[in-house]
C-alpha cells in the first residue's frame, strides 16, 4: 500500500507566487540562477541556490553556503514571503506545456515505504549528491522542493482532482523562462482528503519519475531523525516528505541524447563501417533526421544526418534492460565502437535533453565541440515501471521528464 498525508504547506501569498516561484535547483548553474533572480529578493533561488549572495565562484558546498540557505528561508517566513497553512491539506498542482496539461497531487509521502521499497525508483543515486540534498533538508529542516511521482492511472482520483481544478486556482501563471503554464489549488474538505489518502492506500506502488536524489535525502534525513528521537512515535511530521502525484498516463518522457568528443581514432568511413554492423545505416542528408520508433536512432557526424536501426538479434526482446535503445546504443556504439565503458565518468561524452531539440545536437557538433551526436527515441511510461516493478536500473541518462516542477508553490516542514 502507498502510505500519505495531507500537510500544511508553506506556501507564497498569492500576489507574489511568479517572483518567489523557481526552476528546480539541478536544472541549472549558479551564474544562471543568479542571472535569472537579479533584482528580485523573493526569488526561491535565495534558498534553493543560495551561492548567489556570495561572490561569483563560491562552492555551492562550502557550509556557509547551506547555513545560508536557512537564514533566507527564515527570512522569507518572518517578512510573509511564505505562509503557513492553518490546517492540514492536499493540493493539486497542472502543468501546461506545448497545448497540453498534466494534473498531480501534492501530498506527504512516507519514508518508510521509500525505505522498504513501495516507491519505487529506476535509477541509481550517487552518495555525493544525496548527501548535498540531505545537507539542504537537514538545515532547512523542510523539503523545500518535491519529488516528480507517478501512480497508476485511477478513474475516482481522476474524478476528484476534475472537481477541484473546474474551481478558480489560487495560483495561475505562466513562467516567463520557458512560457509553461503553472495553476495551484487546494483540497480542503475532510471527505476528499480521507477518500484519496485511501485511494492511494489501496495501490501496491508509487514511482519516482524524477528526483531521485531528492526522494533519498528526504528519506534518509526521515529516517536519521527518527533514530536520533527518543520519543519516535512515527507520527512525527519528518516520516514524510512532499511529492507531486502524476497519473501514468499523463506523463511523457522525452529523448535523452548523447554527443562524443571523439571517434575513438577512426575516420569518418571506419566508424560508419563498425556501426553497420549491427544496424542498418541510411544516409539521410543535411536536413535533421529524428528517430521514428524504438530501436531506431538518429546519428549525426559531419555535417550529414544518418538513420540507424539496430538489426534483429543484436537485443533481447524479453529483457527489460536489454530491450531499451540507450542500452542498445551503449553496448554496440559507445562501448564498442568508441571505448566508453561508464556513462558516468567518461570526461568524452555529455548529455542533451530533447527539450532543447535536435538543432542543438548539431551546433555542438558543427562548433566542433563534439566529433558526433547519436538521438534516441524516448523511453515509454510502461517501460519505465516495468523495470521499476522488476526491481532493475534503467543505464544513465536514459529518462528526461517534461515539464519540469516549478519549485516554490508549497514547502513541507519537518516539524
Amino acid at each position: 500500500m502507498a502510505i500519505i498525508k495531507p500537510f500544511k504547506g508553506i506556501r507564497p501569498p498569492q500576489a507574489l507566487i511568479e517572483q518567489v516561484a523557481s526552476r528546480p535547483y539541478d536544472v541549472l548553474n549558479s551564474e544562471e540562477a543568479r542571472k535569472e533572480a537579479e533584482g528580485n529578493e523573493k526569488s526561491l533561488y535565495h534558498i534553493i541556490k543560495p551561492e548567489i549572495d556570495f561572490p561569483v565562484g563560491t562552492d555551492e558546498h562550502d557550509e556557509a553556503v547551506y547555513q545560508k540557505a536557512a537564514e533566507n528561508f527564515a527570512k522569507f517566513q518572518k517578512n510573509g514571503w511564505l505562509v503557513q497553512d492553518e490546517k492540514e491539506q492536499y493540493y493539486v498542482y497542472a502543468q501546461t506545456m506545448n497545448g497540453r496539461t498534466q494534473y498531480g497531487l501534492v501530498v506527504c509521502a512516507s519514508v518508510d515505504d521509500y525505505l522498504k521499497g513501495n516507491i519505487k525508483k529506476h535509477e541509481l543515486t550517487r552518495r555525493d549528491k544525496e548527501e548535498d540534498r540531505m545537507k539542504h533538508v537537514r538545515i532547512n529542516n523542510a523539503n523545500i522542493e518535491p519529488v516528480f511521482f507517478a501512480y497508476p492511472d485511477n478513474a475516482e482520483l481522476d474524478a476528484l482532482v476534475k472537481k477541484y481544478t473546474a474551481q478558480t486556482p489560487v495560483y495561475d501563471f505562466v513562467a516567463a523562462h520557458d512560457g509553461f503554464g503553472h495553476q495551484f489549488w487546494i483540497i480542503d474538505n475532510e471527505a476528499d482528503m480521507a477518500r484519496i489518502t485511501e485511494l492511494f492506500a489501496a495501490m501496491p506502488s508509487l514511482y519516482i519519475a524524477d528526483g531521485h536524489h531528492r526522494s533519498a535525502a528526504a528519506a534518509l534525513v526521515g529516517a536519521e531523525k527518527a533514530q536520533q528521537n527518543p520519543n519516535h512515535t512515527g507520527k512525527e511530521e519528518y516520516n514524510y516528505f512532499m511529492a507531486v502525484c502524476f497519473p501514468a498516463d499523463q506523463l511523457t518522457i522525452i529523448d535523452y541524447n548523447r554527443v562524443v568528443k571523439d571517434l575513438n581514432g577512426l575516420t569518418d568511413e571506419e566508424f560508419l563501417a563498425k556501426v553497420a554492423e549491427n544496424f542498418v545505416v541510411e544516409e539521410k542528408g543535411e536536413a535533421i533526421y529524428k528517430p521514428g520508433q524504438l530501436h531506431n536512432f538518429a546519428l549525426y557526424l559531419s555535417g550529414k544526418w544518418y538513420s540507424l536501426t539496430a538489426k534483429q538479434g543484436t537485443y533481447n526482446d524479453n529483457d527489460p534492460i536489454g530491450v531499451l535503445d540507450v542500452t542498445i546504443s551503449s553496448n554496440l556504439i559507445l562501448d564498442e565502437i568508441l571505448g566508453i565503458k561508464d556513462l558516468r565518468s567518461d570526461k568524452r561524452i555529455d548529455f542533451v535533453g530533447g527539450i532543447r531539440g535536435l538543432g542543438e545536437l548539431k551546433q555542438r557538433v558543427d562548433s566542433g565541440e563534439m566529433r558526433v551526436a547519436l538521438a534516441l527515441y524516448p523511453v515509454s511510461m510502461k517501460q519505465l515501471i516495468d523495470i521499476a516493478d522488476t526491481g532493475n536500473i534503467m543505464p544513465p541518462k536514459t529518462t528526461w521528464f517534461e515539464p519540469k516542477l516549478r519549485s516554490g508553490l508549497v514547502i513541507h516542514s519537518l516539524d
